[in-house]
């Protein structure tokens, strides 16, 4: 008995080694977790409730319901996405793996950010296709040159993520007209991570859908409405990818849940901005308790704070090591990067987590800093 080839490129996840470490804790401060410390929002739920009463609990056409589909699209023209077309997904990460599938196989490349979310690496591979990473240090913005040096005639796609998991960096429209200039010049596709465009803290994202029509918007319910075991998000782009995607979640994924796309009709009549003003003042709680102590961006958008190791030579993975210690729990940035001088701090946590993780964190700095 033997395991396909492609599993021996396929990694576990680190962030899921967290997950095990909290189980294991007893009171274990936890800022590893990246989904939303909210509920999802009543009317969802009476929503979810009353499709499931009523009856309505089987499939729906692969693209998803048409209702659905027509409130997403009149919220990307909102934002001025152009687009052909709508596919409602089982969560994002079925958007990201449809996309990734039916743009890249053997022999191809995939232009990937680093740091980089962990799924872009994997799925890449999965795909026989070998993902190419471009260097945004030190502050986490993509730069045309930057793709220049790693671009070669195998490349066929470029991922972008904004705002950014896991640096919270969120990207202007000056730097993506930048890149998307690039992905015209050399005719690559480009796939916009957006789940979390609806955390930002001073300037919105802006969208390379705005500016270049052959770009693959992958998005999610999961963070905006707290829907993340509920599992619902979707993709949009030129008609050209979204069917090649739609046909091949007829025979994988087949469609998203039935209910969850009633509720999710709701999501676009919450009103999120008292949301995103809580979570701007958790960031500025925890990025204030940590910036004398730790060299680190104060987050633009998403909820992750990404701090550089505090004593030199010391890995991410040694420093959360040690942080477990003390009952806090972190992700390494070698989850996220080639290199592993960073760790990621999720501040999609109660007040209260957040100023003893701060209180940790400077006790650990103190303790390692020269």
């Amino acid at each position: 008995m033997r395991l396909a080839e492609r599993m021996s490129h396929i990694d576990a996840s680190g962030i899921r080694r967290m997950f095990e470490l909290a189980s294991r804790l007893e009171n274990p401060v936890n800022l590893s977790i990246g989904q939303p410390d909210f509920d999802v929002p009543e009317p969802l739920k009476e929503a979810a409730v009353r499709a499931i009463r009523e009856g309505r609990n089987g499939y729906t056409p692969t693209q998803g319901l048409e209702a659905l589909r027509e409130r997403i699209s009149a919220h990307l023209r909102r934002r001025g996405i152009e687009h052909e077309m709508v596919l409602v997904t089982p969560g994002a990460s079925a958007g990201l793996t449809l996309a990734f599938m039916v743009l890249a196989g053997p022999g191809d490349e995939i232009l990937v950010p680093d740091p980089y979310f962990v799924s872009y690496r994997q799925l890449a591979r999965a795909c026989g296709a070998r993902p190419v990473y471009y260097d945004t240090y030190p502050d986490f913005l993509p730069r045309p040159e930057r793709m220049e040096e790693v671009l070669s005639e195998r490349t066929v796609a470029l991922v972008v993520n904004s705002p950014n998991n896991p640096t919270g960096a969120v990207y202007g429209e000056q730097t993506v007209r930048a890149v998307v200039e690039f992905a015209r010049r050399h005719r690559l596709t480009v796939i916009s991570d957006e789940c979390y465009d609806a955390f930002w803290y001073g300037e919105p994202p802006a969208s390379p859908g705005r500016y270049y029509p052959q770009t693959v918007t992958v998005n999610s319910f999961s963070k905006l409405s707290a829907m993340t075991g509920w599992r619902l998000g979707y993709a949009a782009g030129p008609r050209w990818a979204l069917e090649a995607m739609a046909t091949l979640q007829q025979f994988t994924f087949v469609c998203a849940p039935q209910p969850v796309q009633w509720a999710a009709l709701e999501a676009f009549e919450v009103d999120f901005e008292p949301v995103r003003r809580a979570y701007r003042r958790k960031r500025d709680l925890l990025y204030r308790g940590i910036r004398d102590h730790y060299r680190v961006k104060e987050a633009a958008g998403a909820f992750y704070l990404y701090p550089q190791v505090p004593a030199e030579g010391m890995t991410g993975e040694e420093f959360c090591l040690r942080a477990v210690e003390r009952r806090l729990l972190a992700v390494p940035g070698g989850v996220f990067s080639r290199r592993d001088g960073h760790f990621r701090l999720s501040f999609a946590a109660p007040e209260e987590a957040l100023e003893e993780g701060a209180e940790i964190l400077r006790g650990l700095a103190e303790e390692l800093a020269p």
